[in-house]
């Protein structure tokens, strides 16, 4: 896949904010449900061993629709997804980091999430 535009990063983001926030439920879900399974874990009403596979493949479901819009999914807790960009002829990733509503960070590929930056508008 090629490079993003900052506003084609920002209208592929609006598509796939429904998908990230489902990620970020189903990872809290999973994660309550792994701890109930531990051997002297503490119950959970969400289910147990068949709930947790399902979250499971659903994950993999959902940030396999990430990755094929040409995002990267840099992180799953948190939750990170860098758009491959170009700004100024250098090399960048558009960064969204969970809790984000808005793309509005980028940093050098080469520098990862330290160098991260505010996109000017």
């Amino acid at each position: 896949m090629g490079l993003f535009t900052v506003g084609q990063a920002r209208d592929e983001l609006a598509r796939l904010l429904p998908v990230l926030d489902e990620i970020v439920a189903l990872r809290a879900d999973a994660a309550e449900v792994a701890a109930s399974l531990v051997l002297g874990g503490p119950p959970t009403s969400i289910g147990g061993l068949p709930e947790w596979k399902a979250a499971q493949a659903r994950l993999d479901e959902l940030m396999t629709v990430v990755q094929q819009t040409g995002a990267e999914l840099k992180g799953l807790a948190p939750l990170l997804v860098d758009f491959p960009a170009e700004l100024d002829g250098v090399p960048v990733l558009l960064c969204w980091l969970e809790g984000d509503r808005e793309l509005a960070w980028y940093h050098r590929d080469d520098l990862g999430f330290a160098g991260r930056r505010r996109l000017g508008n």
